[in-house]
């Protein structure tokens, strides 16, 4: 894939960054170098690699998943104007 000008000026636009026309031009080059470099990536052998999250061998670090409510429905409903055992009270809109 290949970035040329008006790509460049529409992800600037797309990203509400204003750029110029010599920055535009600029970032083609760039941009263009930065895809090459991925391509490059694409075409290195991993297979039998391991994914890492380190640069050094350590375990990673994980909280146990315990499903819990949270223990905060009477602070999520402590502003409300009415409430009921925890639930937002609304006036009817359907008849």
């Amino acid at each position: 894939m290949s970035v040329n000008l008006a790509i460049v000026k529409r992800v600037a636009r797309l990203a509400r960054i204003a750029v110029t026309e010599e920055d535009a031009n600029r970032m083609v080059g760039e941009l263009n170098g930065i895809l090459g470099f991925v391509e490059q990536l694409n075409e290195v052998d991993v297979t039998g690699v391991e994914p890492m999250t380190s640069v050094t061998p350590m375990q990673m670090r994980k909280r146990t998943d315990d499903v819990t409510d949270g223990d905060k429905a009477a602070d999520v409903v402590a502003n409300a104007p009415v409430t009921d055992n925890n639930f937002f009270l609304v006036p009817k809109v359907v008849e």
